[in-house]
């Protein structure tokens, strides 16, 4: 398998994973978006908080772009980066695109 086809696979192992996890919301709804063709991968939040107010967000966007992973919102507690380092992605295929491009040098991984 090449690299892209692992990353991809990566990618929806782990929102597939977050995505089990049920929210205490029971009107809540959490969808899986999956682009294979264009490589865009989120998790989106729908439903009402106590019937009254509407809930909708993504809480991971993760893309696929010139070879690198690029990760362009995580609202979790656990960070994606660190999970996929873990799997084997090298950090130099790791985008933290919700830093600023000026930051991105700070960090240990790639800046774009």
């Amino acid at each position: 398998m090449d690299k892209l086809e692992v990353y991809r696979q990566h990618i929806q192992d782990l929102l597939k994973k977050r995505a089990s996890i049920k929210s205490a919301n029971l009107a809540m709804e959490t969808q899986l978006i999956f682009d294979t063709e264009r490589d865009h991968y989120q998790i989106v939040n729908t439903g009402w908080k106590n019937n009254t107010t509407r809930v909708y967000g993504c809480s991971v966007h993760v893309d696929i772009k010139d070879g690198k992973i690029w990760i362009q919102h995580d609202g979790s507690e656990i960070a994606i980066a660190d999970q996929l380092v873990e799997l084997g992605v090298p950090k130099q295929d790791i985008v933290l695109a919700y830093q600023a491009p000026i930051m991105r040098q700070y960090t240990e991984f790639a800046v774009g």
